[in-house]
């Protein structure tokens, strides 16, 4: 090949090099690795994921100005106290030169954001741990930043949200540091009796002295999934006892579990959540504050129930004993689905546990907000057993109580649907002050100063059920039953002869007809042939129109009426 060729085919070669370099070439996507799973994951759909891992579901920490930009609307956020100064109570030797390293590195001026914001235009102080800060450790500053936020959300009076990502006390602090748990306390305790409400969300982790102070005195305690809530951190207890902790230990499905928690809620579902909560908490004067879109609506039984009615005949006491015991009889959480708008479902004691057998929360009947307790039995063997045939332990009336105090704190009404044998007689009820409880909450349901409704659905059996029935008015079912004692169980007693139930039953006088001749009850709710799926909507639609009306009636009057008038209905028996 000759000197020219070469030349020529040299000349082709840069050609194509030139062109194949002037070609874009793609940038690699940003990646981050999961600490769960260790997989490489695109950036990009992590943020657009809410910082969660779409492999294993695992949850990233998040930055607070990040946190805030997922539940705050855009342009709300006003940042509160940005300039505070540097603190070293204790002269720590390094201490300010490791604050100062720490703010170049984070951008933050220490641990804590807080300042106001909305929610889906819901106006409400917010504050957020960053633990990239030093693990979000409580020092002065955090606790001053925390308590200035509360003292002028109660100023304000505005609701506080508080995102929980901490390690706990600063130990270049000391016993300054353990101050703050009593200061941030007392300005949330004033927060509380000015009656405004307070919602921390417990991150990963939540442990120490935070979780010892604010992050548990809630009216509503959120979780994230999978978040390590805790006083002591797993090593300490490890250390401590020389056992290896269970897998799930100290996370937030185990607090949910034991009481500590109302609700675990996904990260997608938090702004929405947390903007109900807001919705539900506004005050509002009276207790029929109706959507007037529904002011026409008909509460009529359909046509089949009409008739059904009609054609039924009147039941025996030992029948109504019978159907009011049926497993596949409707039950509380049918009719609270049915009757109302929405409802967001509250755990937990704050001392134990959460009982099954318990349900309550939050409902909105047709916008007006009220508190709905019920008792839940199951509808076959297995939702039976975890539901412990619907008799409720200690734990399960004071999450009712704890509920129903909520309620007078945010002028709430109480609807409770009653189905119950009765209280649980087991040891470890016995043991954790079943007896204690039920009087508790005759006690304190007496007094509460807000209209309270109660309605027997099925078994109303003694003092188990009384513990959830001290109502302003009390209503039963058609075939429901409302006794002292089981029918077997009189019989034992009086007879020495338990297989004398079904003569028991017709002279106890348990039944609603019986009762409402006795003054004992105010209504009989009609089932329409039996309490059963097909019935639902009508006996719903019954119950949810009486209800309205029952609320109206209450409206206007005084807390303290309420509870006179309440006092006075059980005073004459």
């Amino acid at each position: 090949m000759s000197v020219l060729e070469r030349l020529k085919n040299h000349r082709k070669s840069d050609e194509k090099t030139s062109g194949a370099a002037a070609a874009p070439v793609p940038e690699a996507p940003a990646t981050v690795t999961c600490k769960a799973c260790g997989k490489e994951l695109n950036k990009d759909e992590v943020v657009k994921g809410k910082y969660v891992c779409y492999e294993c579901g695992y949850y990233f920490r998040v930055r607070a100005k990040n946190r805030i930009k997922m539940v705050i609307d855009a342009q709300s956020f006003e940042s509160w106290y940005d300039d505070i100064e540097i603190s070293n109570p204790l002269d720590f030797p390094g201490y300010e030169e490791k604050l100062q390293a720490t703010q170049e590195k984070t951008g933050l001026a220490e641990g804590v954001v807080v300042g106001k914001g909305k929610v889906y235009g819901e106006e409400t102080v917010i504050g957020v741990i960053d633990a990239r800060f030093l693990m979000g450790s409580m020092g002065h500053v955090v606790g001053e930043k925390i308590a200035y936020a509360v003292e002028k959300a109660t100023e304000q009076k505005l609701p506080v949200i508080l995102f929980c990502c901490s390690g706990g006390a600063r130990m270049q602090e000391g016993i300054v540091s353990l101050m703050q748990m009593a200061k941030t306390s007392a300005a949330l305790k004033k927060h509380s009796d000015a009656g405004l409400l307070y919602v921390p969300v417990l991150t990963d982790p939540t442990t120490g002295g935070v979780t010892a102070s604010f992050a548990m005195l809630g009216d509503i305690i959120l979780a994230e999934p999978g978040a390590l809530i805790g006083f002591a951190g797993p090593r300490v207890i490890e250390q401590t006892i020389g056992q290896k902790l269970p897998d799930g230990f100290q996370r937030a499905e185990f607090q949910l579990e034991h009481g500590f928690v109302d609700q675990i809620v996904e990260r997608k579902d938090l702004k929405m959540t947390l903007y109900k909560i807001l919705k539900a908490h506004h005050h509002l004067e009276g207790y029929a504050n109706f959507d007037p879109l529904h002011q026409d609506d008909k509460y009529e039984p359909t046509e089949l129930m009409k008739e059904r009615q009609a054609k039924s005949t009147p039941l025996s006491a030992w029948q109504k004993v019978t159907a009011a015991r049926q497993v596949s009889r409707l039950g509380a959480d049918d009719y609270i689905h049915e009757i109302f708008d929405d409802y967001m479902e509250m755990h937990g004691d704050r001392y134990f546990r959460d009982d099954p057998a318990i349900t309550g929360g939050i409902a909105w009947l047709d916008g007006q907000p009220v508190t709905v307790i019920g008792v839940n039995k199951g509808k076959d063997l297995k939702d039976c057993m975890v539901h412990n045939y619907g008799m409720p332990s200690p734990e399960g009336y004071r999450k009712a109580l704890r509920l129903m105090k909520q309620a007078e704190k945010f002028n709430r009404p109480v609807i409770t649907f009653v189905n119950t044998s009765g209280a649980y007689p087991g040891m470890e009820a016995e043991e954790n002050g079943q007896g204690e409880a039920i009087a508790r909450n005759l006690f304190e349901m007496s007094g509460l100063k807000v209209p309270v409704l109660c309605m027997m659905i099925g078994e109303g059996g003694s003092g188990g059920a009384l513990a959830l029935s001290v109502g302003n008015e009390v209503w039963m079912m058609e075939n429901a039953t409302y006794c002292v004692l089981s029918p077997e169980g009189f019989a034992s007693i009086l007879w020495k002869d338990g297989k004398r139930a079904k003569e028991a039953a017709g002279v106890m006088r348990i039944t609603a007809q019986d009762l409402k001749a006795l003054q004992i009850i105010e209504d009989i709710i009609p089932e329409y042939g039996g309490a059963d799926e097909s019935a639902l909507t009508s006996i719903a639609n019954y119950m949810k129109g009486h209800l309205k009306e029952f609320l109206k009636k209450q409206d206007g009057k005084s807390g303290e009426q309420l509870a006179q008038e309440r006092y006075d209905r059980f005073r004459k028996f």
